[in-house]
C-alpha cells in the first residue's frame, strides 16, 4: 500500500499503575499494560489497518521507562498521505493525556524495520536511596521511583569489584527468573556496561535533607527476565556484606536460576529503562 507507513516511536512512562510494557490478556484485566494504552491512542487516529504494536523492551509491572520504543504500521483513510512525525507525536499524546505515558519522538522507518530485533543495545538505570528508615523521609518526587534502603552506606568499592566480574559474556541463567519463554531464550548475554556511581534525588536541591543515592547502569544488547533486578539485588547484598565475592562467583557459575539466593531481587520501582539504541542506517528510508 503506497500510503501505509511504518513508524518507530520512543515513549516514556511511570510504570506504577501499569502491568508492564506489553499487552495484558483480556481475562487478566486488573491493570492494563502500556501497550494497551498506546494501541488505544493509535486506534483513535482511525487507521484503515488493524492496529498492532511491537514493543522493543518488555518491562515488568512497576518498572519505568524514560525511553522505550515500538513500531507499528498506519494507513490513513481516503488515501491521505502518512502523518508527519511531529503531528503523529502530538496526536498520540493528545489521546494519552490522562495517562502517565508520553510519546517523545517518532521516525518513519523502512517497512521491514523491527523495533525489537534491530535494537543494538538497551540501557537500564537502577536508583537506590540510602539511609531511609521510614517511607516519610523520602520526598514525594521519589515515591515509587527508587528502592529505599535503611543502610546509610554500602561498600561501593566491593560493589564495583562485583560489577566488574559480571561484565562481559557469561551464561546468566542464575540471574533470570523462571518464566514461560525460558526454554526459547539463550541465557548467554554480553554485559557491555555495569557501572556503580553516586546519584541524586530528583528534589535534591529543594528537599530539607540530603539523601545519598546510588545509580547502577546496565547496558547490553538484550536481557533475560528480571536479570537487572536480580543483578542489582546481588550487588547490593555484596555492598552490605550479606554476600561475598566468592558466593557471587558461585551463583554466576552455577548457571541455574535456583542458585540465586531467595529474597534478594531488587523491587521493580527503582528500575528505569533509559535508552534503546539503533543504527542510524537502519532508520533511513531508502
Amino acid at each position: 500500500m503506497h500510503n501505509r507507513a511504518r513508524y518507530l516511536i520512543f515513549f516514556q512512562y511511570i510504570g506504577t499503575n501499569y502491568s508492564g510494557a506489553v499487552k495484558v490478556p483480556p481475562h487478566q484485566l486488573v491493570r492494563k499494560g502500556v501497550q494497551d494504552h498506546l494501541e488505544g491512542a493509535i486506534r483513535r487516529l482511525r487507521p484503515l489497518n488493524p492496529v498492532s504494536l511491537s514493543i522493543s523492551s518488555r518491562t515488568d509491572t512497576g518498572v519505568h521507562a524514560l525511553s522505550n520504543s515500538a513500531h507499528f504500521d498506519l494507513q490513513r483513510k481516503n488515501d491521505k498521505p502518512p502523518f508527519a512525525e511531529d503531528i503523529l507525536v502530538e496526536a498520540l499524546n493528545f489521546h494519552l493525556r490522562t495517562e502517565q505515558i508520553r510519546i517523545t519522538r517518532a521516525h518513519r522507518v523502512p517497512d521491514d524495520f523491527h523495533a525489537r530485533y534491530r535494537a543494538q543495545s538497551r540501557t537500564y538505570v537502577y536508583r537506590i536511596a540510602l539511609g531511609i528508615s521510614r517511607y516519610s523521609q523520602l520526598p514525594l518526587t521519589e515515591c515509587s521511583l527508587c528502592w529505599s534502603l535503611r543502610n546509610v552506606e554500602l561498600d561501593v568499592g566491593a560493589m564495583r569489584e562485583a560489577a566488574a566480574m559480571l561484565v562481559g559474556t557469561h551464561d546468566f541463567s542464575s540471574f533470570r527468573a523462571v518464566s514461560t519463554d525460558m526454554p526459547f531464550k539463550n541465557p548467554v548475554k554480553t554485559m557491555d556496561v555495569l557501572d556503580v556511581q553516586p546519584g541524586s534525588s530528583f528534589a535534591h536541591v529543594h528537599f530539607h535533607r540530603e539523601i545519598p543515592f546510588l545509580e547502577l547502569t546496565f547496558r547490553s544488547r538484550s536481557f533475560l527476565y528480571r536479570q537487572v533486578r536480580r543483578m542489582t539485588g546481588a550487588l547490593v547484598a555484596v555492598g552490605s556484606g550479606e554476600l561475598s565475592m566468592l558466593q557471587l562467583k558461585d551463583v554466576l557459575e552455577a548457571r541455574d536460576s535456583l542458585a540465586y539466593p531467595q529474597g534478594l531481587t531488587a523491587p521493580a520501582q527503582g528500575l528505569f529503562l533509559t535508552r534503546v539504541d539503533y543504527r542510524e542506517a537502519d532508520l533511513q528510508l531508502s
